[in-house]
């Protein structure tokens, strides 16, 4: 984002209140995020069972284990496909236009997996929906934090508030596919899921002349005498993924792992280049390395938080008691209780934030509280390890510990990571933080594999009690980390 840019924004957003004390645009963005979030958490929903269950359920018969490790791999592709459309952003093209082009091509996934049969339509549609939820999501969070200044009180309550509009999205989204999958079959399911985002696509595409002048502009763009060198660059990342995946050097088997090994690679290249780069400031550098320590709190967060769509779905499939009064609720309904409970409190949450100013947590500290929480989260399925059924009601306290986790840490960490964010690579910086959410989550699909039902107690207590040991030493680091952000709280 360019300096005029950031100037423009900052005028704007302290002076617009028209939208419940917020920017008007954050209306706009809330909504076309919340239909987004529909069609890809009802999507997700039910994706695990469409892989792993028999073709005579009318899945495609994928072992469980393997299936769990391609959701975590997907969901790891998902975020990280954000570093091409930060930069496609940043360089070319600007938030709005990425933006936009990317609602269509996730809308292209879904209507693949609805109606292209078997692995073949599994494959076109999760490429598809992973390379356009990469370019929506760093461009939606990079808008939202255009709309405030960095010194901006409500902008943490603005970030939740934008969050709430996901969570929407997360909670009807499974209730419908969910029922449509039960009732109907799978393909019913991801067909909601696509008329979904048309919703949602046709919502920011009403609204596109509306949105103000900075959202057009290219932060950093790329002279024309090196978009041929960087045309070469990509067209020979093109061939190298296209040989590694012929050859079978990258197969379902080791995709997760391998995922995981390019997203710690490509932060660490992302961080060299923003540090090395002649266009910060040694106040930029300093919060750039403050960011790390956050990073690394994010990715061990997400490890288990994600784990929803890959060891919780399972559990919910086998272990859990759906019975209500005679009726079998479907197990992807379970993706949708996180949602209300967010609904209902990250509106509270904003209210505090707001309310307490500059007297409430700093970021540091609220990432560590997260972090423990969402351990205290796992450790609370030590009681129930070796029942023959959990209780539903069990499942929903458990649930409301990742809910409460999650606005500690996710909504603060799109909220600090603009804040960070030297100004020629504030979207780009967004990118790095869903590396972490890449890193994690496909951390939470190879940690799924080591669950053992007839042995519960160790994958319980190592997963959380290793959440809480990071979130303690986050803690001790939290004066350290506040030092080198320079004021940014």
């Amino acid at each position: 984002m360019s300096s005029t840019q950031t100037i423009h924004s900052t005028k704007s957003g302290s002076g617009d209140t028209s939208f419940f004390g917020h920017p008007k645009m954050l209306a706009n963005l809330f909504s076309v995020e919340m239909w987004e979030r529909f069609s890809f958490y009802g999507m997700q929903g039910i994706l695990a069972f469409y892989m792993y269950y028999s073709l005579a359920e009318g899945g495609l018969g994928i072992d469980r284990g393997l299936s769990l490790s391609l959701v975590g791999a997907y969901g790891g592709g998902v975020y990280l496909s954000t570093i091409l459309g930060a930069w496609l952003s940043d360089r070319l093209f600007g938030s709005e236009k990425v933006l936009f082009f990317s609602a269509i091509i996730i809308m292209a996934g879904h209507v693949s997996l609805a109606v292209i049969p078997g692995v073949t339509g599994l494959v076109i549609g999760l490429v598809l929906i992973a390379l356009g939820s990469g370019g929506l999501k760093a461009n939606a969070t990079a808008l939202v934090g255009s709309l405030y200044n960095k010194t901006d009180e409500r902008r943490d309550a603005g970030f939740s508030i934008f969050y709430m509009g996901i969570n929407l999205g997360g909670l009807v989204g499974p209730l419908i596919t969910g029922w449509l999958q039960t009732s109907f079959g799978f393909h019913w399911g991801f067909g909601a899921a696509a008329v979904g985002m048309a919703i949602g696509l046709a919502i920011y595409a009403s609204g596109r002349k509306a949105l103000p002048e900075e959202a057009h502009r290219v932060a950093n763009p790329l002279a024309k005498s090196e978009r041929g060198r960087y045309a070469l660059i990509f067209a020979a990342v093109v061939v190298i993924l296209a040989l590694v995946l012929g050859t079978g050097l990258v197969n379902a088997d080791n995709l997760a792992n391998t995922m995981a090994i390019v997203a710690i690679a490509a932060t660490i290249v992302y961080l060299v280049i923003i540090l090395s780069s002649q266009k910060i400031t040694s106040t930029d550098r300093k919060r750039v390395y403050a960011f790390i320590p956050l990073y690394i709190a994010s990715a061990a967060f997400w490890a288990l938080f994600q784990q929803q769509f890959t060891f919780l779905a399972v559990y919910s499939d086998q272990k859990l008691d759906r019975n209500l009064f005679g009726w079998e609720m479907p197990a992807a309904w379970v993706q949708s209780i996180n949602p209300v409970f967010i609904i209902i409190f990250a509106g509270v949450l904003a209210a505090v934030w707001t309310k307490l100013g500059d007297r409430q947590p700093s970021s540091p500290l609220k990432f560590a509280i997260g972090l423990a929480v969402m351990g205290l989260a796992f450790l609370a399925f030590v009681p129930l390890a070796g029942n023959a059924k959990t209780p539903l009601l069990a499942l929903v306290g458990i649930l409301f510990l990742f809910t409460l986790a999650e606005l500690f840490l996710s909504p603060i960490g799109l909220s600090v990571t603009t804040k960070l964010a030297p100004e020629a690579f504030q979207t780009q910086m967004v990118a790095l933080f869903f590396l972490s959410v890449s890193l994690g989550t496909t951390v939470a699909g190879i940690l799924a594999g080591l669950y053992n039902p007839e042995n519960e107690l160790p994958y319980f207590m190592g997963v959380g009690g290793v959440a809480i040991v990071v979130a303690v030493a986050l803690a001790a680091a939290t004066p350290g980390i506040k030092k080198l952000m320079s004021g940014v709280r």
